[in-house]
């Protein structure tokens, strides 16, 4: 037997436009840097029984209340619970190393610092883009810039990171031309948003970097092979950015 047909009219569902509100509403609204050395946990396809500890940059509040564990992962200040990259990572929880605990939800305290930071710094919804916060680079992340054409690949320290009204987050990165005094601070003049300059900014934790400028040639060729397909682009003898 069928089913008896409606007398109403069916309503249209903008699937488009129920997307965008989903995606406001992850929107992240506050930063906190994380100074106790709290980790991410997460695990590779190739040693499903082994994990990692990554340091946790910052924490994160998004419009929907959650907050979310931060690092520094591949092209951009990535939630925790987005890695799901069984060859380059699948997030598990979060970790004390101190106690060894292991727990899926952010701490309590980030979540009232985040929660009462939100509330105090409440601005007001604007139509342009606009900077809404600035936190400092506490663990030494490096980003590897690459330009259009055959311009070389450049190895810079990220300095801050900036929180915009749209979401955003985007990484400092030093025009050393305008560098007038040391050490470099948030703030400074000599500072930029990483991709207002570059098509692609890559982010790796400091021994990696410090890998990358001595040469070693098994990380040059994982480089290669991870953020350039045409791995004779690199030249083990020519480290990205440098002659």
């Amino acid at each position: 037997m069928g089913i008896p047909l409606s007398n109403r009219p069916a309503r249209v569902i903008d699937l488009e436009t129920m997307r965008q509100r989903l995606l406001a509403r992850r929107r992240l609204i506050r930063l906190a840097p994380e100074l106790d050395g709290l980790e991410m946990v997460y695990r590779l396809a190739s040693s499903p029984d082994t994990l990692y500890g990554m340091p946790l940059l910052a924490w994160g509040l998004r419009e929907d209340g959650e907050v979310v564990g931060m690092v520094p992962w591949m092209e951009s200040l990535t939630p925790c619970h987005r890695l799901d990259d069984p060859e380059h990572g699948s997030f598990v929880g979060y970790r004390d190393p101190e106690t060894e605990e292991l727990f899926e939800q952010a701490p309590e305290h980030k979540v009232f610092e985040l929660e009462h930071a939100a509330t105090y710094f409440d601005y007001e919804d604007t139509e342009q883009v606009t900077l809404i916060q600035q936190i400092p680079e506490t663990q030494g992340t490096h980003a590897l810039c690459m330009d259009e054409g055959d311009a070389p690949w450049q190895l810079k320290q990220v300095f801050g990171w900036r929180l915009y009204s749209d979401g955003a987050v985007e990484a400092l990165l030093a025009d050393e031309r305008l560098v007038e005094s040391t050490p470099i601070l948030p703030g400074d003049s000599c500072l930029y948003p990483g991709h207002t300059r570059h098509r692609m900014v890559y982010f790796f934790q400091r021994q990696i970097a410090n890998r990358i400028r001595r040469e070693d040639p098994a990380t040059l060729e994982a480089l290669a092979l991870m953020v350039m397909p045409e791995a004779n682009n690199l030249s083990p003898g020519c480290p990205p950015g440098q002659n």
